[in-house]
């Protein structure tokens, strides 16, 4: 059963891999400071593959102040459901080159994976759905509305705008995000539930200008000494997050190993792993604090003086259940609450994100896990993901009705966002499978 789907992806896979290779080469990091005639390189790359396999009302969703989007459409036969399968377009910077063992945007492949900028994150998803496509000889048997954002790596910053501006082209009955991935290379997985996300600038401020560390020091705190002090006390002495209120816990259905969870990471050896619980619990359903940037001299420019001000990015991923207004109110007041030595302390509210937890019952969720098995030749898992995702909330509250999925072919040693980012080839062949197969399902679900 579902044979000539598999043949056809099969036989298409050559070509798809060159067509996702295409799309790496174009280096469209929608960050500030970036070109951003790259991105909308990139918008063009998606919105010729589409019309190259036929779909009507193929454009760039266009806004504003913001990168394009893609869209095109296969119109539903008559009494079939639409599905929505959205990707994303743009990537992350790639940093530094010396980091990567081949060019970041000249993908190559080592040992089965194809590593590349964007390979997994999202392209990958780009080819998922284009494959889906073309193993239908490009008529599904359910109408399909491709919808490819170019601002998912920026905080999705204008989707609520995309989405009010072209609702009704944007409608579906069902919608597949392929921005998520598997539990391990050749296991299948549904990403059902979500962290959420606020952050914030702390600064701390002891001196009105730098002065001499001999003559005061011992005396008058410096502002990096202090801030260090206050970070610390963002967590206890087993790593748990110590932020009174926060929502936490959850009992998760699956568990990594330890070891597993530091090859995955490339934890340095001996580093002791934080808090208490079961692995995914701690990923996946409980708060997380990290510093993820500061501001004071660098090592370079050292001088012996005490330092006035520091500054520190802190980012606080949400337990599902959590509310981002409220975590970052709890946030704020436990920074303001714990100034060291009497420092002036500023904090200042930056971006914010929805947790969330997927309805995993209907009809997509049995169409999908279904053609997972055939795909593989094994179940499915469910996963939580412990990055987030705000526009899934996004999504939901303007499509309440459809169902949301969160699939994708990438693995936990894909390195999204980091060097030698990858994609295991023979996962992103599974995937494309399991997807069309999935909307044959679909269409036989209303039958």
């Amino acid at each position: 059963m579902h044979e000539d789907l598999i043949s056809a992806v099969n036989a298409d896979f050559d070509r798809l891999r060159g067509d996702l290779e295409s799309l790496v080469r174009i280096p469209s990091v929608s960050a500030a400071d970036f070109d951003p005639n790259e991105v909308r390189r990139s918008a063009e790359a998606v919105k010729e593959l589409l019309a190259d396999e036929g779909l009507a009302n193929v454009q760039l969703l266009e806004l504003d102040g913001a990168h394009p989007a893609v869209f095109g459409e296969i119109p539903a036969p008559p009494g079939a459901p639409t599905i929505m399968l959205y990707a994303h377009h743009d990537v992350q910077p790639p940093g530094p080159d010396e980091l990567w063992d081949s060019a970041p945007f000249e993908p190559q492949e080592r040992d089965g994976r194809l590593y590349g900028r964007g390979v997994s994150d999202d392209k990958s998803g780009i080819a998922m759905h284009l494959g889906a496509i073309r193993a239908h000889g490009g008529k599904p048997p359910v109408g399909v509305k491709v919808f490819i954002e170019g601002e998912e790596e920026i905080g999705s910053a204008h989707l609520g705008d995309f989405l009010n501006t072209y609702t009704e082209l944007l409608s579906s009955d069902a919608i597949v995000i392929a921005d998520s991935g598997n539990w391990r290379v050749g296991e299948p997985a549904l990403t059902v539930s979500l962290r959420g996300l606020v952050d914030c600038v702390v600064e701390v401020r002891t001196l009105d200008s730098a002065v001499h560390s001999g003559s005061f020091g011992g005396t008058v705190p410096d502002a990096l000494t202090t801030l260090c002090r206050l970070l610390a006390t963002l967590h206890d002495d087993d790593g748990e997050v110590a932020v009174p209120g926060l929502t936490s816990g959850g009992a998760t259905p699956i568990d990594l190993d330890e070891s597993e969870l530091r090859e995955q990471a490339g934890a340095v050896p001996g580093i002791s792993l934080l808090g208490t619980g079961s692995v995914t619990e701690r990923i996946w359903r409980k708060p997380a604090i990290a510093v993820v940037a500061l501001d004071a001299p660098p090592v370079a420019r050292a001088i012996n003086a005490l330092v006035p001000v520091a500054r520190a990015k802190v980012s606080l991923r949400l337990a599902p259940g959590d509310v981002p207004a409220r975590a970052m109110e709890l946030l704020h007041s436990h920074l303001l609450g714990n100034a060291p030595w009497g420092a002036a302390v500023t904090v200042t509210p930056g971006s914010g994100g929805e947790a969330y937890d997927l309805d995993t019952s209907g009809p997509a969720y049995d169409a999908y896990r279904q053609a997972f098995r055939v795909a593989w030749g094994k179940d499915s898992v469910e996963i939580g993901a412990g990055g987030s995702i705000p526009f899934v909330a996004a999504f939901s509250d303007m499509f309440p009705e459809a169902d949301i999925l969160l699939t994708g072919a990438g693995d936990p040693t894909s390195a999204a966002h980091g060097p030698n980012e990858s994609q295991d080839l023979d996962d992103l062949r599974r995937s494309t499978i399991a997807e069309a197969i999935a909307l044959r399902l679909l269409a036989d679900s209303v039958q």
